[in-house]
């Protein structure tokens, strides 16, 4: 499965997904700066199975039925990495399990 991490996650959060998962950042596909339609896009043709970011407009901006992946909105109460690993069960339990097309909010404490 080919994970997409958007330019507001930390980089690093890419070494926490395990063997099973090849994660890519938005910098390293050269997407920075890109609206999120046209990001979406560009996933869908490179195929991505799954999106994360900490984006929020995610959730209504977009018309969901023309973008059939999985899109993992993370809500932290701080912008911290350890916010984000904290998150990481959840995330690795909703990816097992098939995430759905569209987005799913993964929200912690």
């Amino acid at each position: 499965m080919k994970i997409l991490l958007d330019e507001n996650m930390p980089r690093k959060l890419r070494y926490r997904f395990g063997g099973a998962y090849e994660v890519v950042t938005v910098q390293d596909l050269g997407w920075s700066g890109k609206k999120n339609g046209e990001l979406l896009r560009l996933m869908v043709e490179a195929g991505i199975d799954a999106f994360v970011t900490g984006d929020r407009r995610m959730l209504y901006e977009q018309n969901w039925q023309n973008h059939p992946l999985p899109v993992l909105v993370l809500r932290v109460q701080e912008d911290q990495y350890e916010d984000y690993l904290a998150l990481m069960p959840q995330i690795l339990a909703l990816l097992a399990a098939g995430a759905p097309p569209g987005p799913s909010v993964i929200a912690g404490e």
